[in-house]
């Protein structure tokens, strides 16, 4: 973190506040630096694109319940200060839901939340089977790729949840057409049928 802050700076138009740690955790795991946040969408229509997109087998998606977690909260991490003072002394296992109070483009196109523990030699899974409702806590969707891949793709597209509207960027434009080139051109865009000569994969 201390790296990213350091050198992130050159690249951001706002500067998160330097002790707000969450914030920044929140900007390094947009961009794929490795930190200890699950991300989690408050949308379910995101939750399968990202279970989906890149899918050849199962994809999954993890629910949870905000209501149950929420009764064994803790802290604050909205705070400046609360991570840094609470989780780096990894003194209760729990986990903690929410965002940043200063949201990036990124979370916000994705009504993205996160979710996270607050040690780190527990999974998420096995800290909230400590939980007083542990199969009310989480649960586990399997979407078989065989089946909904290619339907729930299209569908998902229709309703504008793609690459270039989730990372309202540069590089979401350009992962976007990956959608393009495998689906949509194949499909006449009124009616969604196949294009005479033209499948899928």
């Amino acid at each position: 973190m201390r790296i990213f802050k350091r050198k992130a700076i050159h690249f951001l138009d706002n500067v998160p506040q330097q002790n707000d740690d969450f914030e920044w955790l929140a900007l390094m795991q947009d961009h794929g630096a490795p930190t200890r946040l699950l991300d989690f969408t408050w949308s379910p229509y995101v939750a399968a694109f990202f279970a989906l997109h890149n899918a050849t087998k199962d994809g999954v998606i993890w629910a949870c319940n905000p209501a149950e977690i929420e009764k064994m909260k803790q802290v604050d991490l909205a705070n400046p200060g609360s991570f840094r003072k609470y989780f780096l002394a990894g003194s209760g296992s729990f986990v903690w839901l929410g965002e940043p109070y200063a949201m990036n483009r990124r979370l916000i196109a994705q009504s993205g939340t996160f979710l996270v523990p607050a040690v780190l030699n527990k999974s998420i899974e096995r800290i909230l089977r400590e939980y007083p409702n542990p199969r009310d806590t989480l649960v586990k969707f399997i979407l078989p790729a065989d089946k909904v891949r290619e339907k729930g793709m299209r569908e998902l597209y229709r309703m504008n949840i793609t690459q270039s509207t989730l990372f309202p960027d540069l590089d979401g434009l350009a992962r976007s057409l990956a959608f393009e080139l495998e689906f949509h051109w194949a499909y006449d865009p009124r009616t969604m049928a196949p294009r005479r000569g033209r499948h899928a994969r």
